[in-house]
């Protein structure tokens, strides 16, 4: 039975250095390394793929990735 995210990650391109640290323990694989002005920046690539586990955020050294809860919604009539 799967789990439903309550969360998504949300990288702060101003702390983020690019050290990788977060794909490397993404296990859904959902985060990537993007270039942009010759600078490394983490990205979430694939955010219907993310189990919002939140590991991404407790590895960054950087705190450079927030948790960000995803609301609730209303229930079905």
């Amino acid at each position: 039975m799967a789990t439903e995210r309550k969360a998504l990650p949300v990288i702060h391109k101003t702390r983020c250095t690019g050290c990788g640290w977060c794909v490397a323990v993404c296990p859904p694989h959902v985060l990537s390394l993007e270039v942009a002005h010759w600078k490394k920046f983490s990205q979430l690539h694939d955010e219907a793929g993310c189990t919002g586990c939140g590991k991404c955020a407790v590895r960054c050294p950087f705190d450079a990735i927030t948790m960000v809860r995803i609301p609730d919604l209303p229930p079905a009539r």
